[in-house]
């Protein structure tokens, strides 16, 4: 440990540059009938590769269509005149409101020029060089990484919608963002963008809510034809026969719908063809019915229909638009039961990706740890003492494990090829020093930012780096009464691990017998076991000022010599566990009945949601827990291989303990997801379960943070620990 210290101070203060995060802003426009890509492109300020990255909905060589909803840059106001656009200048701020709202990164390009710059983002030069004041001194470079404001455009620099377009829709039970955007075609960005009440940083929808969203194709008289049939441009080498598997359509049915065909002697490479629309009647779309499935960009078809399990013509029998080919954003609908290379969260199927295989090499994190290592407490001359307040101190015991653990995954990292800028701070826990540290640091330049562990710093740092999007990872169990929106808390909450302990015990439910004892603090646990298991029968626990115990002959009686008994035990008091599992395990294997010796002895098991503590103390029997197979549920579960242990036992010149072990993986999980997209809040929309030596994580998103829903259910026999689920 005194080896370790000494290495952790060396690293108090390094600083290196990186760039900052990316957050970008967008605006819509409802197409309007004639109007192009092009054209559009040029009012917005814009140009048409733009267009077609934010909307992958829409296709080159295919004519909008009215009503089309598109995303178009928030940078990029409409031009009054289409005849060119001028460059900005010292006043082109005129039609921004106040301070920049965020930030985007820019790497500068061979060639470019400031005047450049300034003109793609809709900004003045020197709105540039005032967040990027190296610039006053010295030359624009192409290794250069800029920052860019972004800033909050007048209404008159919006496109105006046209109401009757639209119409408004009313929430349904079990209905998501993705089973609406599927029933009328739009994208999620396009979406957010019609109703930008819908928050930015949760996915929920409250049943009853009103959306605007554009009406759908055929609701009109006018738009009836295009319901019913499809333009299919004929490609090269076309036949009648290779259209009918495409399509399911006869060809005496085409030629009917196109007499062109006859005309021009049979089909024709580029002629433009009517095709029947033929749709599947799938019943209710909503999250009972189906899963959904968000298009992703440059997938293929093949690569697409192997993930997901399903034939083409599947597929496209739910899917009919995926004729016309994949649009990155489009929303897919899937069988309920479907299986594949994937996994599923609220109906939302979700990618399986290596992160190790996908990592960019170009991206450069800068992380920021913010820990009490309390060193204005340490008289390092002192070490005898040193050890000794480390042994005492949970906060600098946690902090000194985590940040060890993080190192050697910054040492993993480094051997992956991913360069990490890295910034480490002890904030003493103290929230003055934590406010002294923050107001010294560009924070908008960071990546993430680990710690810090007590409750009034975290509500400084998160509030802080909430305009920046800069995400705050939460090593340690934490509870805010506010919403700190931008905050990533890695340890599973107890009514989870409860969520969970008891889902996984009903699904394994046969007919056992069970059993309940919880202490007076626990009534609330003990309704919730109910609920699972309303046969449970109750041992009244008997708490009295300095004693608390159940009565044996009364828990006997409740026992079964038939089947199998599971006893959960609800208290954190470790006198109570103590007390119980010697009773439960002087049970164990014996007769209930001694005049009755044909009868099986009795069966037992005991679990708890919650192993706290109390169940960890010296007088509480390891052998009588093993006997009884004690079952819980938990974050953490023993390290699967030695490689960590090894690499940092070398380091360090002793074995890791379970906080190091969870810096390691808590940090490691962070760093390949930096290094696959350098914007945590963008990866963790589509990254479901990692897992590492020790922990898991699958952080789910709601007002107040994102929340990992990642568990282990584990069960104590022969002395070992065995993960269950």
């Amino acid at each position: 440990m005194r080896r370790f210290l000494k290495y952790t101070l060396t690293l108090i203060g390094l600083l290196v540059s990186m760039s900052s995060c990316k957050a970008q802003k967008f605006t819509t426009h409802a197409v309007q009938r004639g109007e192009t890509v092009e054209s559009i492109a040029k009012k917005y300020n814009t140009t048409p590769y733009d267009v077609y990255q934010l909307n992958r909905e829409i296709k080159k060589g295919v004519a909008l269509r009215p009503n089309t909803i598109l995303v178009l840059p928030k940078t990029s106001a409409p031009s009054r005149s289409t005849t060119g656009t001028k460059a900005p200048t010292s006043n082109t701020r005129g039609q921004t409101e106040g301070e920049p709202i965020s930030f985007t990164s820019h790497r500068v390009r061979k060639k470019e020029t400031l005047y450049g710059i300034a003109r793609r983002f809709g900004i003045s030069e020197d709105d540039i060089k005032k967040y990027n004041p190296e610039l006053y001194s010295s030359q624009l470079d192409r290794r250069m990484t800029l920052k860019i404001p972004q800033y909050r455009r007048t209404r008159g620099g919006e496109s105006a919608l046209n109401e009757e377009d639209f119409e408004t829709y009313t929430v349904a039970p079990k209905e998501t963002r993705w089973s609406i955007a599927h029933k009328y075609g739009i994208t999620i960005d396009s979406m957010l963008a019609l109703n930008p009440k819908l928050s930015e940083t949760s996915e929920y929808l409250a049943v009853g809510e009103e959306l605007k969203m554009p009406k759908l194709p055929g609701s009109t008289v006018e738009d009836q034809e295009t319901e019913l049939y499809m333009s299919y441009t004929v490609p090269p080498k076309m036949n009648f026969f290779q259209l009918k598997q495409k399509f399911g359509v006869e060809p005496d049915e085409i030629v009917r719908l196109n007499p062109e065909i006859t005309e021009r002697g049979g089909l024709k490479e580029g002629m433009v063809i009517r095709i029947p629309q033929t749709k599947l009647d799938v019943g209710e779309v909503n999250t009972d019915n189906f899963n959904f499935y968000e298009v992703k960009p440059k997938q293929t078809i093949f690569s697409l229909t192997r993930k997901l399990g399903l034939s083409y013509e599947d597929l496209v029998a739910l899917n009919p638009e995926v004729r016309d080919g994949l649009k990155a954003g489009m929303v897919l609908k899937l069988p309920k039961d479907q299986d594949g290379d994937f996994e599923v969260r609220n109906a939302l199927v979700l990618d399986k990706i290596n992160l190790k295989d996908s990592i960019t090499f170009s991206n450069r994190p800068k992380l920021m740890f913010l820990l009490p290592f309390r060193l204005d407490k340490l008289d390092l001359s002192d070490k005898a003492e040193v050890a000794n307040i480390i042994d005492k101190r949970n906060d600098l015991k946690y902090s000194l494990g985590l940040y060890s653990g993080a190192l050697i995954a910054l040492d993993s990292i480094a051997d992956l090829g991913v360069s990490v800028d890295v910034k480490t701070f002890d904030n003493q826990l103290n929230l003055s020093r934590t406010k002294e540290i923050l107001q010294s640091e560009n924070l908008g330049t960071y990546s993430a930012i680990i710690g810090p562990l007590d409750l009034a710093s975290l509500k400084e740092t998160a509030l802080r780096a909430k305009g920046n999007q800069v995400p705050i990872i939460e090593p340690i169990p934490v509870e805010s009464d506010l919403s700190l929106s931008n905050v990533y808390f890695t340890y599973t909450s107890e009514g989870l691990l409860r969520k969970h302990l008891l889902e996984y015990m009903k699904k394994k439910y046969l007919d056992q017998n069970v059993i309940i004892i919880a202490d007076s603090a626990h009534a609330s646990v003990r309704n919730d076991i109910l609920a699972q298991f309303p046969m449970a029968k109750i041992t009244e626990v008997q708490e009295e000022e300095k004693n608390i115990g159940i009565d044996i002959e009364k828990l006997r009686s409740l026992l079964s010599d038939e089947v199998e008994n599971w006893v959960f035990v609800e208290t954190k008091n470790f006198t109570l566990v103590s007390s119980v599992s010697s009773i439960l395990n002087s049970f164990h294997n014996a007769l209930l009945d001694i005049e009755k010796p044909e009868r099986e002895k009795v069966k037992l098991r005991m679990i708890t949601t919650n192993k706290n503590t109390a169940f960890e103390k010296d007088v509480v029997s390891n052998v009588h827990l093993s006997n009884l197979q004690f079952t819980y549920p938990s974050v953490y579960r023993m390290p699967s291989d030695n490689g960590f242990a090894r690499r940092y036992e070398k380091r360090f010149g002793s074995a890791p303990d379970r906080y190091a072990v969870r810096g390691f993986d808590i940090a490691y999980d962070l760093l390949l997801k930096l290094a696959y997209k350098n914007d945590l809040q963008e990866v963790s929309r589509f990254i479901g379960e990692t897992e590492y030596t020790g922990n898991k994580f699958n952080y789910e998103r709601d007002d107040s943070g994102y929340f990992n829903q990642a568990s282990y259910i584990l069960s104590f026999e022969d002395l070992q620990v065995n993960q269950l689920e």
